[in-house]
């Protein structure tokens, strides 16, 4: 199960260019992810026990979680300065600890598993879908590397738009599930049944395709004849290393977006994720001044948002962006993040010791309102999340909850430095991608060391600076007012849809699983 959990892993995004089987760096790869979780399926299948199947589900979610945020080494280790043999117990950790979610539901599912195919694809697929959910909303949730952020391409996608990452997931663990059930009963291709059932699904995923296309082409007729919004996104590629540094990494960062951000000429200017590391305080005198002066006397032309810490010791800090308009003149627009990394941002209870032998400043950050409202600008409604937030696609489905405060574009402002140019970097980038399918939304990403990009509300990269290496994005995009069926009905339900589809048809299928073992044991008494 080792082998097949990396592979499920590297299916999130391909970690390396491979010319001879035309794959890309950061590319998703839906099908193995298909292979991978039905190597899991089949061995499930065979498993004669409940311990049995909570080891295999362990193992394989272990290690696919493992391979998917290592990189959590590289912030511990190489810039909060931990011990190597800690930081690295401290990634194995929290992957055993949500692997936990996996190995219980993998031993349910080989305890209570149906005899039929049919209720037993629809039970693992119950059981997945119960799992992903309770990793993405239980202590405070940390979907990273959900499975169906590999099908960010592919046949899937188009159900995107209707139920989301999870529920991409979930339809892929029955696909899976039935790949394994093919391989184990083959005698099953030649049931009338069988051929019925793929008919419906190639005849559901292609009349999803169709339906997309048709509201994608009409929002592309629409969106030709309004005019798109210039953006200029900055990536700095401040050493993570040297970003606090007084000597080098803060003055670098302060002249450069500095520079930047007076000289742009397009309409709307984006610096990442603390692209200013210091409190407005501790600034040099007029800084911050000369820069909201800039945005506020552009004939109503221009304006930015810039990734900034603010507060004090009294009332706490926030992660936060600053957004300077002509609008804005008086007080500028304020985003504070809401949705804070464990250990990074807040620290849990009962951790602050773990905390403490890492060097990381600002590490315990105040959170910002769940409801915020966009930043008005140039006909679009602007809605900031800030790095990590946009793993919560249901977190941002809320903001349409009230259609004339519904965000046109949203912008992520990033700092990934904190785990090197590693397969983070893509990871993220389709993260961002998922959320432009999920609510068809531009997605406009500006980080400091990657991936700053431009993504449509097609999910479709347009643009993207190389990643490590300094530069300015110039781009154009068009908003979006429509309201997708996904965004719709998480604004106003949560992710409590899901659980009960989850939920309920697996109680259903364990009590007439327990009914049908207690007729048999009644029939061989008598």
């Amino acid at each position: 199960m080792v082998p097949a959990g990396a592979l499920h892993a590297i299916a999130l995004a391909w970690p390396g260019a491979s010319p001879v089987l035309g794959m890309v760096p950061g590319q998703s790869l839906w099908w193995l992810q298909l292979v991978s979780l039905a190597l899991l399926c089949a061995a499930l299948l065979r498993a004669p026990h409940g311990r049995a199947g909570a080891a295999l589900g362990g193992v394989f979610a272990t290690s696919w979680l493992v391979a998917t945020f290592w990189w959590l080494f590289i912030s511990m280790h190489t810039y909060g300065g931990l011990a190597a043999p800690l930081a690295a117990a401290g990634v194995l950790a929290l992957a055993l600890f949500l692997g936990l979610y996996y190995a219980a539901v993998c031993a349910c599912f080989t305890v209570f598993r149906p005899t039929q195919p049919a209720r037993a694809a629809l039970f693992f697929t119950c059981l997945w879908l119960a799992a992903e959910l309770a990793r993405a909303q239980w202590w405070t949730g940390f979907p990273w590397g959900a499975a169906g952020y590999a099908h960010v391409d592919g046949p899937l996608a188009p159900l995107a738009r209707w139920i989301g990452v999870y529920g991409l997931g979930a339809s892929a663990a029955a696909l899976a599930m039935g790949l394994a059930l093919l391989q184990q009963r083959p005698a099953l291709l030649r049931h009338s049944r069988t051929w019925v059932a793929a008919g419906a699904v190639a005849g559901l995923l292609i009349g999803a395709h169709l339906q997309r296309q048709q509201v994608w082409a009409q929002l592309q007729a629409q969106a030709a004849t309004q005019a798109p919004l210039s953006v200029a996104l900055l990536q700095g590629n401040i050493p993570q290393d040297e970003k606090f540094q007084p000597s080098s990494g803060l003055p670098m960062a302060l002249q450069w977006y500095a520079e930047q951000l007076l000289a742009s000429e397009a309409q709307l200017v984006v610096a990442p994720e603390t692209a200013l590391p210091l409190l407005p305080q501790q600034l040099p005198h007029g800084y911050l001044q000369q820069l909201q002066a800039r945005f506020a006397n552009t004939g109503g032309q221009q304006a930015a948002l810039v990734g900034i810490p603010l507060g004090n010791h009294q009332q706490g800090y926030t992660n936060s962006a600053l957004g300077w308009s002509p609008a804005h003149a008086g007080a500028p627009y304020r985003y504070d993040k809401h949705h804070l990394v464990p250990f990074g941002e807040f620290i849990p209870p009962l951790f602050r010791w773990f905390t403490k032998l890492m060097n990381i400043p600002l590490g315990d950050f105040n959170r910002g309102s769940a409801q915020q409202a966009p930043m008005a600008w140039a006909g679009q409604r602007l809605a900031p999340n800030i790095c990590y937030e946009d793993l919560f696609g249901e977190e941002l489905a809320r903001r349409f909850a009230d259609a004339q405060q519904a965000p046109t574009v949203f912008v992520n402002l990033s700092n990934i430095a904190w785990f090197g140019d590693s397969v983070a970097i893509d990871q993220h980038l389709n993260i961002g991608r998922m959320r432009a399918l999920e609510l068809e939304r531009p997605m406009v990403r500006a980080t400091n060391t990657g991936a700053t990009a431009l993504i449509d509300h097609r999910g479709q990269v347009l643009q993207r600076l190389p990643s490590a290496q300094r530069g300015v994005l110039q781009g154009h995009i068009h908003g979006m007012t429509h309201t997708t069926p996904y965004a719709r009905w998480v604004a106003h339900t949560g992710l409590w849809p899901l659980w009960a589809l989850a939920l309920l048809p697996a109680g259903w299928l364990v009590w007439q699983q327990r009914r049908t073992r207690r007729g048999h044991a009644a029939s061989a008494r008598s």
